[in-house]
Parts: structure tokens; sequence; C-alpha cells
């Protein structure tokens, strides 16, 4: 049995929760699936996950109404020891990576973290992560008996992959939470935008940087941006007093299309520069100016 932890914040499902189920259903073959969504009031997040997997745990407690890492781990610890899955997956974002060591730790459990790929089903599957800032791609198998970790990277795989059926139960689990054990006080989430452009959320993304010159052409990118549904982004630079930081170095992002105007001319003649899928091209002429158009 595979074990997928949901991650959802104030009753919305992250997204990411979505790819992972398309990766578990890839590893399971045969085997069930289940989700678990913690929290405080996720009934409606169970809902909605109750038919792509063959069964939703849902865990509340006033502990896990805001995220702390110790609560997640005690409550995450206690449902693998009730269920003993055989996998356990999250998405791999900065939640994930705040607490899944500690999970992996608690329970004597392999950690695989940032696959990209999976080969294989079953405990015989075998696990493509990127090595030495994304250089080379290692293809790793977890080793013990017990359950083993396994994060999915963002974009890995796609959130409208997941096979559907009929719902599934939703079935109430409770933890035990002490909360003298909780060492940390909950603050506001990480954004890494100022202006909350979630680039691990995007489907779409347009971006520009220094080449766009100054801060009235970033209206040509958000037209595009508009026309294109993605999401709009630009570097920080002088030229641009509201700068909005793409993401932290190193971070990857997989969004299904994007056109990135790269620091070398203004994205008036970068974005008829680049070679673009036809649906891009397409975009850019219904709404871009003409000078824009000349060449896409």
């Amino acid at each position: 049995m595979i074990l997928v932890v949901a991650e959802q914040r104030d009753g919305t499902l992250n997204r990411a929760t979505l790819e992972t189920i398309a990766a578990a259903q890839k590893l399971a073959g045969d085997a069930p699936i289940k989700a678990v969504v913690l929290g405080q009031s996720a009934g409606t997040v169970a809902q909605d996950l109750a038919t792509a997997v063959s069964e939703v745990l849902l865990v509340e407690h006033p502990a896990l109404g805001a995220y702390t890492p110790d609560a997640f781990t005690a409550a995450v610890q206690q449902v693998v020891a009730s269920v003993k899955p055989v996998y356990v997956l999250l998405p791999h974002t900065y939640q994930t990576r705040d607490f899944a060591p500690m999970v992996a730790v608690r329970m004597g459990a392999s950690l695989i973290t940032d696959v990209v790929g999976i080969n294989g089903t079953g405990s015989s599957a075998t696990f493509v992560r990127p090595m030495f800032q994304g250089k080379l791609s290692a293809e790793v198998r977890p080793q013990g008996d017990g359950p083993r970790c396994v994060t999915i990277q963002i974009g890995a795989f796609r959130a409208d992959a997941v096979k559907r059926g009929t719902a599934a139960p939703v079935s109430p689990l409770t933890v035990d939470i002490d909360a003298s054990t909780i060492r940390q006080k909950a603050e506001a989430p990480f954004k890494e935008a100022k202006q909350a452009v979630d680039l691990g959320q995007a489907e779409r993304i347009v971006a520009v940087g220094r080449g766009i010159k100054s801060q009235e052409n970033i209206a040509i990118a958000e037209k595009l941006a508009a026309a294109m549904s993605a999401a709009a982004i630009s570097a920080a630079t002088a030229s641009t007093p509201e700068p909005r930081t793409a993401a932290l170095i190193g971070e990857p992002v997989w969004p299904g299309l994007s056109a990135v105007e790269a620091c070398a001319a203004a994205i008036v003649s970068s974005v008829a520069r680049f070679s673009l899928p036809s649906r891009c091209s397409a975009m850019t002429r219904i709404t871009a100016p003409s000078r824009l158009r000349e060449g896409a």
C-alpha cells in the first residue's frame, strides 16, 4: 500500500498533492493508494481527493490547524504506524522539506527527495532524482524493510494525469498530539514573491529581467501573461522599483509552458526571436503590439 501525505492550507489543496498522487499511481501497480489529510477542519479537501485514491484518511486536531514540524511529524508517524504503508509519498514543497527528514528519522525509514521519475512498480521500483544542482541524474532504490519516504518534485508529474473513479470512503483517524511537545510557534507561511506569485503552482510562466529596460515595458509582458493565463514575474533590477523574485536560486520550476526574456534585450525583440510553440506564438500575435509581432 502507498500512502500519500496531502498538503492543504486553510481548506485549499496544494496542487502538488495531485502530482504526487499521479506519481503514486505510476508506482503502485495493483497496490492500493491511500491519502491522508492533516488539518483542523479539512473535510472538504478530503472529499476532493476521494475519487483519486482508494481511501482518504482524515486527521483533524487543533494542533494541526497551523503547520508546525513537531505536530505534523507526530501525526504522520502515528498514521504510518496505523496503516503500515510500503511507501510514503509527499510533494516536495517547503513544508515537506521541513518535516519529512524528521519523519524518516523517527520511523527509521529511508528518504529519497526531489524525485522526478519512477521506473518500475512496487518494492522493486527505482527513483530518478537530480544531483549536483541538476547536472546529473541518479537512479536510486531505497534500502530497508520499513516504510520508504519519497518526495516528488513539483512539475515532474502532471496533476491532470491523475486517474479518477468513484468516490472512496473518507475515514476519520484519531492521533494523540501533546501540545507540550510542540516547540515551534506558527508564523505566516513563506511566500516566494513579494506580490504572491507562486511559481510552484503556475502552469505557465512569463518572465522578464534587465532586458525589459524600464518599468513601463513590463506591461507588454503582463499582456502576454494575461493571454496565456500565465504568472508574470520580473527579476529584481534597478529599473523596476517593485521587483518580484521568481524563485530561490537553484529552485527548480517546471511550468508546462514558459516564455522567458533573458536579460539581453528588451522583451520586444526577445520574444520575437524565441522559438516558441505555435500556441504561444499565436497568443503573442493577438496580445502584443505590432512591433512584438514582427518575426513571431
